[in-house]
């Protein structure tokens, strides 16, 4: 038992902290790194980090220095931590972060304290005050449950300004008061302590602050009270929202100290009285011979400082009221103290104006003058410079650093120096105190006292911890002249922490129930973020000559070491062991160090055991007085180990391999099956092997079964003879299971022996039923491989199950066996569903083997009366076990088939991935599927299909071919009809034939409407999380639309919009309603967290949700709800409610809701379609359709009737006139441009729209004239030259009149073009013979306006002729026509 250094804490995130505090020193985030959204709110950001753009980084001039100071950061800081360790402050300058510690798990998985934010902010109130020194100082609780426990921490913060601040856990001001005008230099405490002694005087609690000439102490009991009511009246503030009031100032002593040149830290010893010599000597040397002296010494309280000149201070100031030097002081103080407490009691009850307050507070507060207080003597050393004081837990010493790089020890009591350390530049110190355990000393043959115990009272060790950073080093010396009991390698960047008090407002009583649990010293690591302390053995304070214990520490030591060398001559060493071993006293240390021999790797087993039998035969030898029952005990739990790890070494060393071959009529015999059953057996795991292509886990590279003594050592414990195995991980439960089984299924080693000797060495069979299991579940591939260890395993479970505990004979045949209940746990939650599958039928095997063994003995004991009766109770107790086996082997051989499923995949040609897409499936079990609920089973496929990433039609496929009546008919032709380009190009493999054997296996859980529903889900999901990938989206509507049960579908679209589109659908629509146009790539990221490319795409998939929420909502009356069941193996399924339960929960939409959504989503989605300009799409709607938007659409809202105000109608045409253009525009383009082929466009928006259909729609519900949207399209086909599909929608239009009129004016401006702009000698001579009425009118046409010049005479001669078909003869233009028909035909006449 030696000095041992401990984490106990870790930090969560410590660079953050650093990096808040330091920001120069913040890194850059690398490239390639994904860099945090800013529109995300983030947990620092929460916790009120405050602005990190504050202070911009900047680099330092040297990249060495920058380096050191990312390491060394935290000597720069002011830290301070709670004695109870649940807070920690670390400041600098301005900025201060509180941390308090938390119970996490971590990493491993194992239960730690953590320390994480609770508070961050700036702490300066005045404009360039900075913080000097922090105390976390614990208060204790009052309340009658948790009297003396702790209540809360309050954070004492001093300031270079003078003032100090009292601070609540969460950075709320409780009070602030200024004591002196000069900085603050150190802020120390004291609390209560019970004393050791009868003569020991009583220390009250006080806090106490140092400034450069004077040092301030406040009262502990004042403190606590005043604190307290603070708080109180911050919570009431708060909690009723009124104003916190000023509390009252707190009473103080202030002692400016004299005759001293530099003070840089202080140490308040408390009262002390001095002795009758003591006061002698004193008056003799300050009143000379004649002096006169009271009868009771005089109480004083002693300071003591370190500085310069002189070096060390020490103070004394009398206390009393009799003492001349504080009775003009208290008066001042008393009357100071009065009127405060009167101003604040009269804000308290509503005196004081608002104004008053406003002008105290503008006051600077007045600051008391000090009392002097001259230095009576120290240790004067004019170079020396003093840099710190520790006090001692029990007051008696003080350590002192300097420049020097001395630590120098002090008797307070004396004044003197009595020890000194060199060598210690920059040293922080602290120090230990521990109490002696009283049942640790070592019996002595003494005869025993009447009077009480003869072993006295406990004693008490002081230690001295210096932890030097320029070397790295923490060291632990014995006090006050003894040696270097401890020394640590700790890095040169630590922080020592050393509170020197404990819990705030305890008293004699309190202390006496109840000890507080705190660490004394605590080391802070910033570079592994831990958080450390000391443990030191008391005794290690006693000398060699004392101790016996420091004497067998000796020898372990030396063992320690002797089993650390690489010795050849393995027979010398053991015996050196032994001596020492046998020489070591103590019990405690002696099984100490035969732990520490039976954990070396390096000694053989021989000697090992050879040690610990010898051990135990001298303990036995002794005197039964003088053996330690407990050690006794130890050696001979070790020994049966090291003899029963023995005996498995020999039997799996001997090869009793058999070469019996094992035919598939033998395995079929063994498993109670037929050849039907054993074939589809075998083909499912022929099929599970081909797609499991998941490695097997290995633990070591070293061959099964093997494993070293220390592991199995560590790995198993005796209790009250019974053999158990400890709290170990997964995998060493196998590698303990595979030392005692592997052999055995393999068929190498004999069953029947090593059950024997694992039965004989105290293990239950549970526990060899558990490690049995453990193995066969483990090992699926090496299993799967070699079927004869299924005949193995059969051997060796029904020689467990005849063990004597396994089955009791008495059970209840009407209840379930709890030995094959673990089994069928076993299986239930293994996740290599082969092997459970495997083991599951042997376990049937056997029990129904062992059942008709025990129903023939019953019925061979049976009196013939009662034979009926026998039989009948047998059969019974069969069927219930049997049952049991029943659904588990098909739970399993269902689960089996889903695995397999999920982990075959296609072989895709080259084609996009998402990395949400490349992360694993996590594998199944009977378990997961039944805690997964009713629709666990199609989610597990869905999250399989979105990795595959295979359309609907797949799934339909798979459906179809399980209906084809022919089976030997080709399949390919009917395959192809049904699957994209995408699919077409893959591999499917025997996707298909395992899709559809899941089918068949979960017919109600995979039903096709089920499955579209999760999928739709769960591409949904996954594309919120990355809404880049707007073909997820894509793809989950395609799954909604291919539901075909509305009331299914209604719920999932309703439950799709409410969860994931209409917040950012609202955003897209705000943010385009804003900038009026279609919004750049950054505000789109910005304000709806995607690009613009997805954006649009984002709308479109929201106009086809709508429109099919608007579908299924008409459908919805006319099918009937469907009922959800479950396959009869799976009916005590447990968990969260299924995606279809809850949507067959949603209310009926609102249709004219809906309606109005789906309007608002085609503007939005034809503006960033077309990228439109000068629209600002909720313009188009008034007050009442503006209100109704994104409310939930189940709601009935107050929506836009009757006629609309002209101004709106009038805008929302010219936005549809607009729309048309665009469309017809992008049409002339792709068509004009052959290297936009149609997947790009395709990739781009999904497939695109009709959009003048759908204009004509939205004209509809906009109250626009659908004619005029008509016309306008004609117009824009025939203005890009697209003559004939302008036929064919000239058969939409209603007033034929009006667009004749258009196409009049179109066709003029193609002839001008043709006759105007061509300046031919042919075009002048045509245009000169043309009418003059015509001419002029062709000279008004602006030909600029067509978009699509090239367009053949011919075409415009067709032109002409259909605007004379839809002209009436009474027509204004209608001469201008024909002679416009005569006009072309001169132009398409060629000249002769």
């Amino acid at each position: 038992m030696a000095c041992s250094i401990v984490q106990f804490c870790s930090f969560q995130d410590l660079q953050a902290s650093r990096d808040f505090l330091f920001p120069h020193l913040r890194e850059e985030t690398p490239s390639g790194a994904v860099r945090r959204d800013p529109s995300k709110s983030t947990n620092w950001e929460d916790d009120g980090w405050g602005a990190w753009e504050e202070t911009e980084a900047q680099e330092p001039e040297e990249g060495n220095a920058c380096k050191a100071q990312k390491t060394f950061w935290l000597q720069d800081c002011v830290l301070s931590l709670s004695p109870t360790s649940d807070l920690m402050v670390i400041a600098r300058e301005q900025k201060a972060v509180f941390l308090v510690s938390k119970w996490k798990y971590s990493d491993k998985g194992k239960e730690e304290m953590q320390f994480a934010v609770g508070w961050s902010g700036s702490l300066n109130v005045e404009e360039g005050e900075c913080v000097t020194s922090a105390l976390c100082i614990p208060l204790a609780s009052q309340k009658r449950s948790s009297t003396g426990r702790p209540d809360w921490t309050c954070i004492v913060v001093g300031f270079t300004s003078g003032y100090v601040r009292f601070y609540t856990e969460n950075g709320v001001l409780l009070l602030a008061q200024l004591l002196n005008e000069d900085p603050v230099l150190q802020l120390k405490c004291r609390t209560y302590e019970i004393p050791r002694h009868p003569g020991v005087t009583e220390q009250n609690e006080e806090l106490s602050i140092l400034y450069p000439g004077a040092i301030v102490t406040i009262d502990g009991f004042s403190l606590f009270q005043s604190l307290r009511a603070c708080r109180n009246q911050v919570a009431k503030a708060t909690a009723s929202g009124n104003e916190h009031i000023q509390p009252p100032p707190l009473a103080y002593k202030k002692w400016g100290l004299q005759d001293i040149d530099t003070i840089i830290d202080h140490a308040s010893i408390g009262i002390m009285t001095l002795s009758p010599f003591d006061q002698m000597k004193t008056a003799s040397n300050i009143g000379g011979f004649n002096a006169a002296i009271k009868n009771s010494p005089p109480a004083m309280s002693q300071y003591i400082t370190v500085g310069a000149n002189p070096f060390t201070g020490f103070f004394y100031a009398l206390e009393g009221s009799t003492q001349p030097l504080l009775s003009h002081v208290a008066l001042a103080v008393a009357s100071k103290l009065t009127s405060a407490l009167f101003n604040a009691a009269s804000g308290w009850l509503g005196w004081k104006s608002k104004h008053e307050e406003e002008a105290v507070q503008k006051q600077k507060p007045k600051v008391e003058p000090a009392t002097p207080l001259a230095v009576r003597f120290g240790l004067p050393d004019s170079r020396r410079h003093g840099e710190s004081i520790c006090l001692s837990p029990c007051n008696t010493l003080a350590a002192v650093t300097d420049d020097f790089g001395r630590v120098i020890l002090l008797d307070v009591a004396r004044g003197i120096a009595i020890r000194m350390w060199k060598g210690y530049r920059d040293a922080q110190i602290g120090w230990i105190q521990i109490v002696e355990d009283l049942h640790e000393r070592v019996p002595e043959k003494v005869d025993f006292s009447p009077f009480g115990n003869t072993q006295g009272p406990s004693r008490v060790a002081q230690f001295l911890v210096i932890y030097a950073p320029r070397r790295g080093i923490l060291e632990v010396w014995s006090t006050q002249q003894g040696p270097r009991v401890g020394a640590f390698n700790v890095g040169k960047h630590c922080r020592l922490l050393y509170p020197g008090y404990k819990i705030m407002g305890l008293n004699n009583v309190i202390s006496q129930s109840w000890q507080p649990q705190t660490y004394q010293i605590c080391l802070v690591d910033p570079v592994s973020g831990s958080v450390k302390t000391v443990n030191v053995p008391f005794h290690l304070a006693l000398s060699d000559k004392k101790s016996e214990r420091a004497k067998d520490m000796h020898l372990v030591k030396k063992l320690s070491t002797l089993l650390k060398m690489k010795s050849p001559n393995l027979d010398s060493v053991e015996t050196e062991i032994r001596e020492l071993i046998l020489d070591i006293k103590y019990p405690a240390t002696k099984r100490q160090a035969l732990e520490s021999i039976l954990a070396s790797e390096r000694l053989p087993f021989s000697c090992l055991r050879n040690i610990t039998q010898t051990l135990m035969d001298t303990l036995k030898n002794q005197e039964l007085e003088s053996v330690d029952e407990g050690l006794l005990q130890f050696c001979a739990n070790k020994l049966k180990l090291l003899h029963l790890y023995e005996s498995v070494n020999q039997l799996n060393s001997l090869d009793s391999h058999s070469d019996t071959p094992f035919s598939d009529n033998d395995l079929a015999v063994l498993l109670r099956l037929d050849e039907k059953e054993l074939l589809k057996l075998q083909t499912l795991l022929e099929k599970y092997k081909q797609e499991n292509t998941r490695t097997t886990l290995r633990f070591s590279d070293d061959e099964d079964g093997v494993l070293p003594v220390k592991t199995f050592l560590e790995y198993l414990e005796y209790e009250k003879d019974t053999l158990n195995v400890k709290k170990i991980s997964e995998e060493e439960y196998v590698a303990l299971g595979s030392f005692f089984f592997w052999k055995c299924l393999h068929g190498e080693s004999s069953t029947e022996e090593m059950c024997h000797t694992l039965e004989s060495a105290g293990l239950s069979p549970q526990l060899l039923l558990s490690l049995l299991l453990s193995v066969w579940l483990s090992k699926e591939k090496d299993i799967l491989d070699k079927p004869q260890s299924v005949c193995c395993l059969h051997t060796m479970l029904s020689l467990l199950s005849k063990m004597k505990v396994a089955i009791d004979e008495t059970w209840d045949s009407q209840s379930v066996s709890p030995w094959w209940q673990q089994m069928r746990m076993a299986c239930i939650q293994s996740e290599n569903n082969g092997a459970a599958l495997l083991s599951a039928h042997v376990g049937h095997s056997v029990a129904a083997q062992i059942s008709n063994s025990m129903a023939e003995k019953r019925f061979s004991q049976t009196a013939l009366g009662s034979d009926s009766e026998a039989l009948t109770d047998s059969w019974e107790a069969l069927s219930l076990d049997t049952e049991y086996w029943k659904l588990l082997l098909k739970q399993l051989e269902d689960c089996l088939i889903l695995q397999t499923l999920l982990h075959s995949r296609g072989s895709p040609v080259a084609s996009k991935t998402s990395a949400l897409q490349a992360e694993p499936l996590p594998r199944l079990s009977v378990k997961k599927l039944l805690e997964g609920g009713k629709g666990g089973i199609a989610d597990s496929v869905a999250k399989w299909i979105f990795k595959q990433d295979f359309s609907p039609e797949v799934l339909k496929l798979a459906s179809k071919e399980k209906d084809v009546e022919n089976p030997d008919e080709p399949k390919e032709g009917f395959n192809r009809g049904f699957l994209e380009v995408s699919e077409v190009e893959m591999d499917l493999g025997a996707i298909p034939d395992l899709l559809r054997l899941a089918y068949e296996q979960f017919p109600c859980s995979l039903e096709l409407d089920v499955l579209h529903a999760h999928c739709c889900w769960e591409y949904v999901v996954q594309w919120n999380k990355d809404p880049e990938e707007a073909r997820f989206l894509v793809r989950s509507i395609e799954h909604l639309k291919h539901i075909v049960n509305a009331p299914v579908q209604n719920g999932i679209a309703l439950m799709m919009w409410n969860t994931f589109l209409v917040k950012r659908f609202s955003a897209a629509a705000y943010l385009m309603d804003k900038v009026g146009k279609s919004p750049k790539d950054r505000l789109c990221r910005r304000d709806v967290g995607m690009s613009d490319t997805a954006v649009t795409s984002f709308l479109g998939s929201c106009l086809d949700l709508l429109q099919t929420l608007l579908e299924a909502d008409v459908n919805r009356d006319e099918m009937q709800v469907p009922v959800l069941e479950t396959e009869d193996a799976w009916l005590s399924v447990e968990g969260p409610i299924s995606i279809v339960e809850l949507a067959l929960e949603q209310k009926h939409i609102h249709y004219p809701l809906v309606e109005h959504h789906s309007i608002l989503c085609s503007i939005l989605y034809a503006v960033m379609r077309f990228t439109l300009k000068t629209v600002k799409p909720l313009s188009l709607f008034d007050s009442k359709g503006k209100n109704a938007f994104f409310k939930d659409l189940t709601s009935i809202q107050l929506l836009p009737s009757g006629e609309m105000d002209p101004n709106f109608i009038s805008i929302r045409q010219q936005f549809l006139l607009k729309v048309v253009s665009a469309a017809v525009h992008s049409q002339h383009s792709a068509a004009k441009d052959k290297a936009l082929s149609e997947e790009a466009v395709s990739t781009a928006f999904g497939k695109d729209l009709d959009w003048p259909v759908l204009a004509v729609d939205l004209a509809h519900h906009l109250q626009v004239s659908e004619d005029v949207v008509r016309r306008h399209y004609v117009v824009e086909l025939y203005n890009y030259g697209i003559d004939h599909l302008g036929e064919e929608a000239i058969l939409q239009v209603q007033d034929k009149e009006v667009l004749a009129s258009q196409l009049l004016v179109l066709t003029g401006q193609r002839l001008a073009h043709a006759l105007l702009h061509a300046h031919t000698k042919e075009g002048m001579e045509l245009l000169a013979r043309l009418p003059p009425t015509l001419c002029t009118w062709l000279k008004t046409m602006d030909s600029q306006d067509l978009q699509n010049t090239e367009v053949p005479i011919a075409t415009t001669a067709k032109l002409v002729n259909k605007v004379i078909e839809l002209l009436p003869e009474k027509h204004g233009q209608y001469s201008l026509a024909l002679h416009l028909i005569e006009a072309v035909e001169a132009i398409s006449i060629p000249p002769l």
